[in-house]
């Protein structure tokens, strides 16, 4: 165990300020996310070290297209997690405490070694949701810093402003998972948060990349929809959306897959008012993956699940090879 950074002492029992549910927690008991615990008065990081997942991954499996495009990344997770959404398809570790699970006890620097040896461009923090590790998040993200590989976040965006400006972050892919009552039902959550994250990421100079899963019956209709566009349209018509394909799971296992159709016609609208970057995710082999230019339609990035082609675009110049237009993408 670790102290827990970002929280207060009340008389005995402990006040948790990493993210918005800001626990009060008593002595010997934990918090929402099962990770962090009261003992005599102060606050422990549970989940310290206690990696559940580790993998070589390629960036486009965050998702993050417009992030080192082709490079490969070591991921890694601890359990626990601040939703409790219906539909989560990570649950087998997100929904459990991080000595619930099997787990590999690792340092930070163990964690640099390893990625180093490997001669991946960086790290990952996902699978779970990375804020509640984020004592662990955050060691390993200075160091990597200073060995020269770069730090990725793949979250719900359910954190404080302090804890999320003192990190150590190079790109993130945030979740928006629906309107206020999708939060409430659905993840046990509230959406205002989420939205400030976003906000306050693009505003520290943070890549960001949004991905919304539509589940068929719940956040599928146009409205839905276009909150989702309008709101990343207010971060930046550069910002890549990701739609993404439902697939039944945990306890939403009597829900269709979400009908491509629906997919498409999300992008549709996405392009049509005004985004450059649109995706649709979890369908291998659509169109919807690749990156074309959003001044002539050119093909830049051609995708194959993982398996990227640069096609018609100069990593160099970050430039369309057809009409010269500037690419919003990092490389």
């Amino acid at each position: 165990m670790k102290e827990a950074m970002f929280y207060k002492r009340l008389n005995g029992k402990v006040q948790c300020l990493l993210c918005p549910r800001r626990c009060i927690i008593p002595e010997g008991k934990r918090g929402f996310c099962w990770n962090r615990v009261n003992i005599n008065g102060k606050l422990y990081a549970i989940g310290y070290g206690k990696v559940c997942s580790l993998a070589i991954d390629p960036i486009e499996k965050k998702p993050l297209y417009h992030f080192y495009p082709g490079s490969k990344c070591l991921s890694l997770a601890i359990a626990g997690c601040n939703f409790r959404c219906l539909h989560c398809q990570n649950w087998e570790v997100s929904q459990r405490a991080p000595d619930e699970v099997v787990y590999r006890e690792m340092e930070p620097g163990e964690v640099i070694e390893l990625a180093l040896s490997y001669e991946v461009q960086g790290l990952s923090y996902t699978y779970t949701e990375p804020t509640v590790y984020y004592e662990f998040m955050y060691d390993c993200s200075v160091l990597a810093k200073e060995r020269g590989l770069y730090n990725t976040m793949v979250t719900n965006g359910y954190i404080e402003k302090e804890p999320l400006k003192a990190l150590t972050m190079d790109a993130m892919n945030i979740d928006i998972k629906g309107n206020e009552r999708f939060y409430r039902e659905v993840c046990k959550a509230e959406l205002d948060p989420v939205l400030e994250t976003c906000k306050l990421a693009k505003k520290l100079g943070i890549w960001v990349e949004i991905t919304n899963l539509i589940i068929p019956g719940y956040n599928d209709n146009v409205d839905d929809i276009l909150f989702i566009v309008e709101f990343v349209k207010s971060l930046g018509r550069e910002v890549p959306l990701h739609f993404t394909r439902f697939h039944p799971d945990y306890k939403l296992l009597n829900v269709p897959p979400t009908p491509v159709e629906i997919l498409e016609r999300a992008r549709e609208l996405a392009l049509e008012e005004g985004l450059k970057y649109v995706y649709i995710g979890n369908v291998p082999g659509h169109e919807g993956e690749n990156t074309y230019c959003p001044r002539c339609g050119a093909l830049l990035i051609e995708r194959d699940i993982f398996g990227i082609k640069i096609v018609d675009l100069d990593l160099e110049s970050k430039k369309c090879l057809v009409c010269g237009e500037k690419i919003d993408i990092i490389c």
